[in-house]
């Protein structure tokens, strides 16, 4: 076993550079002309990674201290505007939690791809949070969220059936996104990312767009990227499911006010529950059983329509597109500038064309496993909506809870409490 994994863990660790980094020397342009710059951050020294890795685990540790021991609004507050501007604004964004599970993928994936232990620890270490602590990391840490949480205004609740189907689409997007990274295809998660383009103040019109559009959404619908698109906030909602010690709603006794549930933007509260009668009962069990027999039928069937997605989602990838054109060209378009570099290149057309087939062949393999993930997450999300456990109190629904306090700022025992210590 140390033999295996021995060349894994130093293919992670090793000194290979960031995606986005420059590997080879910029050439020497006539005329005095210079390279424009790139849109993407060129990675900062081992100093700037290493302050932000320390940044990262002080604000984790203080996030999880506001909201589990001083139980305080304010606090995270302040420590969300602090956070948005130095990982958003001041390091622009990257390195990123969020998109970090890419560069892992891809390195377990491929051998020749080594993953900078600073991208490591700012994966690894807001999972290692959310197991003891919850989803702290997402609360006042995260800039993305940080962001949205700032402009949440007006929270409008969605209906809680809309709520438990739109949770579907970070999973969908957290499979694919593997899919894509682990064969090399695309970093979907970075290049649709909506506020990257806001915290460099430059960027693509679309995506400067996108961003605009996501926070005026988020001034109604609270947090709509962390809640219907983040693919990391899947891995932190397993971890903070299994977590240590959580945000708890009231310091005390639940008097089953319902005021938690009103003040909760992302709907992340589960009710006080009431008795079954022996009818209700018997449904209930009906359904789980059909919903357990129709968990395999679809993961089945998740896997035969997965193979099937190797050729549109290659067309992701420059090769693809590369092909296109000069299959274009061969019925008279015009040359472009990248078909033209190619054709004075050392590849040759059949060594472009069999690494296309190559990937198709890796994506079709792949999506298979992505369909059968998929197959089971509708399964088990069938099962767990016909899942209904007695609680005699208002509680946080782990998983999808964000620590951000607005439950217990709204709680009369928060308050009654608060009152007494400053009487006291």
């Amino acid at each position: 076993m140390k033999r295996l994994l021995a060349p894994v863990l130093l293919g992670l660790l090793g000194t290979g550079r960031a995606i986005g980094s420059e590997r080879f020397p910029r050439p020497e342009l006539p005329g005095g002309r210079g390279t424009p710059e790139s849109f993407w951050p060129v990675p900062g020294g081992a100093g700037g990674e290493w302050l932000d890795v320390s940044v990262l685990g002080l604000a984790l540790a203080l996030a999880a201290y506001l909201a589990l021991v001083r139980r305080s609004r304010r606090g995270m507050l302040a420590l969300t505007v602090f956070c948005l501007a130095y990982f958003g604004f001041v390091r622009r964004g990257c390195v990123c939690s969020v998109g970090s599970f890419q560069n892992l993928a891809e390195g377990l994936c491929n051998p020749g791809v080594a993953v900078p232990a600073s991208v490591l620890f700012f994966f690894v270490l807001p999972l290692l949070a959310a197991l003891l602590f919850g989803r702290v990391f997402c609360a006042a840490v995260c800039p993305l969220g940080a962001i949205q949480e700032l402009v949440a205004r007006y929270p409008r609740r969605l209906p809680r059936w809309a709520t438990e189907w739109l949770r579907l689409i970070p999973r969908v997007y957290l499979g694919l996104s593997v899919l894509l990274a682990a064969t090399g295809t695309a970093y979907w998660v970075c290049q649709h990312d909506p506020f990257v383009a806001l915290f460099r103040l430059s960027g693509p019109l679309p995506m400067l767009l996108l961003g605009g559009a996501t926070l005026v959404m988020g001034i109604f619908v609270s947090r709509p990227y962390c809640r219907f698109v983040c693919p990391y906030g899947v891995l932190l909602g397993w971890m903070s499911r299994l977590s240590w010690r959580h945000l708890s709603i009231t310091p005390d006794d639940c008097v089953v006010c319902g005021l938690c549930e009103d003040a909760c933007p992302v709907d992340a509260i589960l009710p006080a529950t009431a008795e079954q009668t022996a009818e209700t009962r018997t449904k209930g069990v009906r359904g789980l059983a059909f919903a357990g027999a129709l968990l395999p039928v679809l993961v089945a069937a998740g896997a035969w329509a997965g193979a099937y997605l190797g050729k549109p989602l290659s067309s992701l990838h420059e090769d693809a597109r590369l092909v296109a054109q000069l299959v274009a060209e061969d019925g008279g378009a015009k040359p472009t500038a990248i078909s033209m570099s190619f054709r004075s290149g050392p590849r040759s057309r059949e060594r472009l064309e069999q690494d296309l087939q190559s990937r198709r062949d890796r994506l079709a393999h792949g999506g298979r496993w992505f369909g059968a993930f998929l197959g089971l997450l509708i399964g088990m999300r069938l099962i767990t909506l016909r899942i209904r456990l007695k609680r005699p109190g208002y509680e946080p629904e782990r998983a999808e809870c964000v620590s951000c306090g607005r439950c217990f700022a709204s709680c009369p025992r928060q308050h009654a409490l608060e009152k007494a210590r400053n009487d006291g």
